[in-house]
């Protein structure tokens, strides 16, 4: 018990000093600024992630285990709240003007509202994965097969906290949606080269062309249809891949 209070206290310490050192750095002049940018996208916004996401629980587990853990999970909601409350107490004079949260728990009601919203959490560790793959994974395939490159920081980037309006709980969870939307996009358009290159084959199931078409538009009318044959695959593969140094999906702009 003696270890859990000060590792409780020098993580939410650390964690409210990186925070305010973020609201800090773009105040201190331009350089300040540029440095503020960097770190709004790839590969800036993964160090930054990394410090207030991961880093606390591996610190946390090294220093205790399991227990050391569940206090890095504490520490990191206590810093939550506490960003939550400052940040909407140095906007009290906006707690009238429209919110998005309140909005939400109007229409669908406040516990539902509040209660969905930390489930989607339960998904952090599956969008951490996609973006490991993308660092890792992905690039070896640009040398191996000649994917495309892609420049991840116009993908992987926050940007909504310069929207007007969006304080405290509606900014931290709109962060989140900002980052998310760009790890999962930036992995669409990856695995797009990947099944067009590995498996240009429509579906047997129209209905799951229909719904894939949405994040893999070559399955409609570019892949080979499910009744046809090999022939008519490696055809195709020889078409798209022989005569271009990029083998980029079938809709790809560099094709256009």
């Amino acid at each position: 018990m003696n270890s859990i209070i000060p590792l409780y206290l020098s993580l939410t310490i650390a964690l409210a000093s990186g925070s305010l050192f973020l609201h800090l750095l773009p105040r201190l002049g331009k350089p300040g600024k540029q440095f503020s940018d960097t770190l709004c996208h790839a590969p800036g916004i993964d160090v930054v992630l990394f410090y207030f996401m991961i880093l606390p629980l591996i610190f946390g587990a090294l220093v205790d285990g399991g227990r050391g853990l569940g206090v890095a999970l504490i520490a990191q909601l206590s810093t939550f709240w506490i960003w939550i409350a400052a940040h909407e107490l140095i906007y009290y004079k906006s707690r009238k003007e429209p919110k998005i949260f309140p909005t939400l728990s109007r229409i669908v009601g406040g516990w539902r509202n509040h209660l969905a919203v930390w489930i989607t959490l339960l998904a952090l560790p599956c969008f951490w994965t996609v973006r490991f793959a993308e660092v890792v994974a992905y690039p070896p395939l640009t040398w191996l097969v000649g994917f495309p490159k892609y420049q991840a920081k116009d993908w992987v980037n926050v940007s909504r906290h310069k929207f007007e309006g969006l304080i405290g709980y509606d900014l931290i969870w709109c962060l989140y949606c900002d980052w998310m939307t760009g790890v999962w996009s930036l992995g669409t358009e990856m695995l797009r080269n990947v099944e067009s290159f590995w498996c240009p084959i429509r579906f047997y199931d129209d209905k799951k062309c229909e719904n894939c078409k949405i994040d893999f538009p070559d399955v409609d009318g570019a892949w080979v249809k499910s009744d046809r044959n090999m022939k008519d695959v490696t055809e195709l593969l020889d078409c798209k891949y022989s005569q271009v140094k990029e083998r980029s999906w079938f809709g790809h702009k560099s094709r256009q």
